[in-house]
């Protein structure tokens, strides 16, 4: 357009200089645009290079506490294993066979420890092989791997110390045939309905001797109604003995039937004391060799229920919360930034240890990948 204005009138030399400007600014925006877009990708590539580069940090920095963390946590493991180890080797003595479980578990420990042995030398010897008088590592890539793997394998730990907490004592009471009701207590969402669960997952193996297995969550207020139509679709009683029939009726029928069998009741979320009786349930005894297993709140329900056996679930120690949290936030998010480690901390602290709480806000940070976005939800 400009080059047919050029020649196709006379021009003043104004005009013609005017033209001139108007031809290089346009040159100009055209070179700046053509320049951008080979710019943009430049810029993509480098933005995601700093990214990778900030994740590949975040590990070799945080190489010496993790190191710390991994040994505290493989110390306290060997210590639950050592209990365990004593609990097993006890029973033993009584003619008690050890369950695959429990086995299973100990060959498991053992494993670990000879590799965090090896990592944990590998990783201190790393430590002090830094450049001299710096912080940065000789071969950052190597210290990048190592501290990934570190980063891993306080899970694994982690993980194998929570299948013990608690489980393989309970575990150890369902075998023994004196104790036949069992407790477990403590404040909400500090893990005693997952310890149910486990106990309740590994009775789905088909090694055990009993009838049934059932699980009923009772919760506040009781529902007596639908805590027997929970047992009715266990048992399968048929229509025709329960249909328009009484609670009282009802409670026959399901104790008619539990009476002939060897069952383990587990029973979730009790927030006051449940006759059993009323709902059916026949008194466990020697004789019969079955099993009560209650959650609840208060240490006071243990005790008016009669169990035998009862077991406070605790809220979990430092360590242990730090690293199911950051299990739960995942190693894309926890990396993204170096800053995200530290930020993690102040939700574990203000999570006090109660695994549910740590669960749920750790998936919830899962998406968080930058300083500001912990920053807003730690406000909230």
């Amino acid at each position: 357009m400009v080059t047919f204005l050029l020649h196709s009138s006379p021009l003043t030399s104004q005009t013609h200089q005017l033209f001139y400007y108007s031809d290089f600014l346009l040159l100009s925006i055209l070179t700046l645009v053509l320049a951008m877009d080979c710019v943009t990708p430049i810029l993509d590539v480098a933005t995601r290079l700093w990214t990778c580069t900030a994740k590949r940090i975040v590990y070799i920095r945080s190489l010496p506490r993790n190191l710390k963390i991994l040994r505290t946590a493989m110390e306290e493991l060997r210590s639950v294993y050592e209990d365990v180890i004593e609990r097993v080797e006890s029973e033993e003595k009584l003619q008690k066979k050890r369950t695959r479980a429990v086995e299973g578990w100990i060959r498991s420990v053992e494993a670990m420890e000879k590799e965090v042995k090896e990592i944990l030398e590998e990783g201190d010897e790393e430590v002090q092989n830094k450049c001299l008088g710096t912080c940065c590592p000789r071969d950052s890539y190597a210290s990048y791997k190592l501290g990934k793997r570190v980063s891993r394998k306080i899970r694994a730990v982690a993980a194998l110390r929570s299948k013990a907490n608690h489980f393989h004592e309970v575990w150890r009471w369902l075998q023994d045939e004196q104790v036949r009701t069992i407790g477990i207590y403590g404040m909400g969402g500090v893990g005693k309905t997952a310890l149910l669960k486990k106990i309740n997952n590994n009775f789905l193996q088909p090694s055990h001797d009993f009838d049934v297995v059932i699980w009923v969550v009772v919760s506040k207020p009781t529902n007596l109604q639908r805590v027997h139509e929970t047992l009715r679709n266990k048992l399968e009683i048929p229509d025709g003995r329960w249909k328009n029939r009484s609670e009282d009726e009802k409670a026959a029928e399901i104790f008619a039937v539990l009476k002939t069998k060897k069952f383990v009741l587990l029973l979730d979320d009790i927030w006051e004391p449940l006759d059993l009786l009323k709902v059916g349930i026949p008194l466990s005894t020697v004789g019969n060799k079955s099993k009560i297993v209650f959650t609840t709140r208060s240490a006071d329900v243990c005790r008016d229920m009669e169990a035998q056996k009862s077991i406070k679930v605790e809220c979990l120690a430092w360590e242990e919360a730090l690293t199911l949290f950051w299990a739960k936030v995942g190693e894309d998010a926890l990396n993204s930034h170096p800053d995200i480690p530290k930020l993690s901390e102040i939700v574990v602290g203000e999570c006090k240890g109660l695994p549910l709480a740590l669960i749920i806000i750790g998936r919830a940070m899962s998406g968080a990948k930058t300083p500001e976005d912990w920053e807003k939800k730690i406000k909230c």
